[in-house]
């Protein structure tokens, strides 16, 4: 079974949930394009570095979600490493545009959902998160990302989608 992203459920809420999630590294790419097929072109590189590009030829469990987040004209696209790794653990990359980075420990908003892998389906969650957040007192304390638990072949209404955002209390 894949390994996921480890957290604690804080306290559930109608709409969402509030999640603190231990501190993780994150192998990240870079890419230009659509919303919609910025996924595919990111998981290349990453799934390479996981299977052995890498400065000591080591594969790496894969692990969900596969996170996105736009950045101004990009879109950043990562895997989650395993938890059993720390960044000294892990071997650097060999592709210069794939980076490792740690992440500490947040506390995110989550909404999840299932269906198919828009920009449309995005920003209309993120707003409702957004609205959410803002009805129950809490603050968006980094940037807004798009996760992905399933491979591209699972039925769109079978996928298990989340927007998460890190939040802060007011």
């Amino acid at each position: 079974m894949t390994q996921e992203q480890e957290f604690e459920v804080v306290k559930k809420f109608d709409d969402y949930e509030l999640r603190q999630y231990a501190p993780c590294v994150l192998a990240q790419v870079a890419v230009t394009g659509e919303f919609e097929s910025a996924g595919s072109r990111g998981f290349g590189p990453l799934i390479a570095f996981i299977s052995g590009r890498n400065n000591f030829g080591t594969k790496v469990a894969m692990t969900a979600p596969v996170i996105q987040h736009p950045r101004g004209d990009e879109h950043v696209v990562s895997f989650v490493m395993p938890s059993t790794y720390s960044r000294t653990d892990l071997p650097d990359p060999s592709d210069k545009n794939v980076s490792l980075n740690v992440i500490p420990a947040e506390l995110v908003a989550v909404v999840r959902f299932s269906g198919r892998w828009t920009r449309q389906t995005y920003l209309a969650k993120l707003g409702m998160l957004l609205n959410c957040l803002n009805r129950d007192g809490l603050i968006q304390n980094g940037e807004a990302r798009f996760a992905r638990f399933d491979p591209p072949w699972t039925p769109w209404f079978m996928r298990r989608n989340e927007i998460q955002v890190p939040v802060r209390y007011s």
